[in-house]
């Protein structure tokens, strides 16, 4: 069965915000990179564009991708201006022209992008995996990104909208598939 690892919103200005785990997510994301890359999984980056005077303005420094998790040549990027990388962009016809079922999502921000394309995945029928420990977030007023973190993986995601396996049993399943 086709897969993808998509990587969204990996960019620099949220990277140098410091969410919480920074450099284990990256550790893990780099980790599924090189794993998919060495397997030949496609690989798709995701930008978020917040338009005119944002942090993620399309263009500024802000907006690129993080150097660590930078796309290869051939790897697909698309850009996206709402939360979902589904909406109003075509990811899914992307992914349909590829005959891709599952998805293993990765990146930023866990309650946000992650979540909203989480769903907007499973509601159109792929496969959802969300390997522990990468995705981030930062603290807000309600909960710090530890626990805002821990709650979208054990209590939101996995067994509803995806699986949420260790980084480690995403990595062996290549291996051996």
């Amino acid at each position: 069965m086709a897969s993808i690892l998509l990587i969204v919103d990996m960019q620099t200005t949220l990277i140098n915000d410091n969410p919480y785990g920074k450099e284990t997510l990256i550790t893990n994301i780099s980790q599924l990179i090189a794993a998919a890359r060495k397997k030949g999984v496609e690989i798709g980056h995701v930008q978020h564009d917040g338009g005119k005077g944002d942090e993620l303005e399309k263009g500024t420094a802000g907006w690129e991708i993080c150097p660590a998790l930078a796309p290869s040549p051939g790897e697909m990027v698309l850009e996206k201006h709402l939360n979902s990388a589904f909406k109003n962009t075509a990811m899914h016809d992307y992914l349909q022209s590829r005959e891709i079922k599952t998805i293993i999502l990765a990146g930023m921000q866990t309650e946000y992008c992650i979540d909203a394309t989480c769903r907007s995945a499973f509601d159109l029928g792929y496969s959802v995996i969300i390997p522990q420990g990468s995705t981030s977030t930062f603290d807000n007023e309600y909960m710090t990104g530890e626990k805002t973190i821990a709650y979208y993986e054990k209590k939101i995601w996995n067994n509803r909208f995806a699986s949420v396996p260790p980084v480690s049993a995403v990595i062996e399943a290549w291996a051996v598939g």
